[in-house]
């Protein structure tokens, strides 16, 4: 008697879980907009709950630049591998070929203003393929795109999108207040419209609080 071939069943992918347990995470193998003053921030702390090598694409162009010693405090410096781009048209291939890759769990790409749908898309493919090299090579979790745009953004397609800006901190007058943003969840295929509260304590807790 011949058995039919049946190819194993994948596992759902684990979401990215997102700062103070805020839920749902992000879904992995996708593309995500952060925004606002602050995503840059969001970025870091999102990066910092991953293991592995964090690629940071990044216009050459532009006048700032991330430093080593802002970014010790989220994670450690030697994980990002930074790759710059000298036209706008080359941030798109360097995301895809990142992602296609899927041999960093996250992959930040920089934006000066916000994709299309047909951009988008093309990130979600390529991210997919990295999730299929990764679970493959046994290189660790699938690839997680995180788009950063200005203002308050506007990429269209894109999984989620999440604005945040710099609140005032809880108290200046003594040494314990750390950073406090507002950070709200403007898009989600699977959540409703919300906004948080974010503090951030000087050893690198982070609480969130409905807004």
């Amino acid at each position: 008697m011949i058995l039919p071939n049946h190819a194993p069943s994948r596992q759902p992918l684990p979401d990215q879980p997102l700062p103070a347990g805020i839920g749902p995470g992000l879904a992995r193998a996708r593309a995500h907009e952060l925004c606002g003053p602050s995503r840059v921030a969001l970025a870091l702390l999102l990066a910092a709950r991953t293991e592995g090598p964090v690629i940071w694409i990044l216009p050459s162009w532009l006048p700032e630049r991330p430093h080593a010693c802002g970014l010790a405090g989220y994670l450690h410096p030697g994980r990002l591998i930074f790759a710059q781009t000298r036209r706008p048209e080359d941030l798109q291939w360097a995301a895809e070929e990142a992602l296609r890759a899927g041999a960093a769990p996250v992959v930040l790409v920089e934006m000066p203003r916000p994709p299309g749908l047909t951009a988008v898309r093309r990130m979600h493919l390529a991210a997919q393929a990295g999730a299929e090299a990764a679970h493959h090579a046994g290189l660790g979790p699938a690839p997680l795109a995180l788009i950063l745009c200005p203002g308050d953004g506007g990429a269209q397609g894109v999984e989620s999108r999440w604005h945040i800006r710099p609140s005032p901190t809880p108290s200046s007058l003594t040494d314990e207040a750390g950073p406090a943003w507002r950070l709200e969840r403007r898009r989600d295929r699977r959540a409703p419209v919300a906004a948080w509260s974010l503090t951030r304590s000087p050893t690198g807790r982070v609480t969130a609080n409905p807004a």
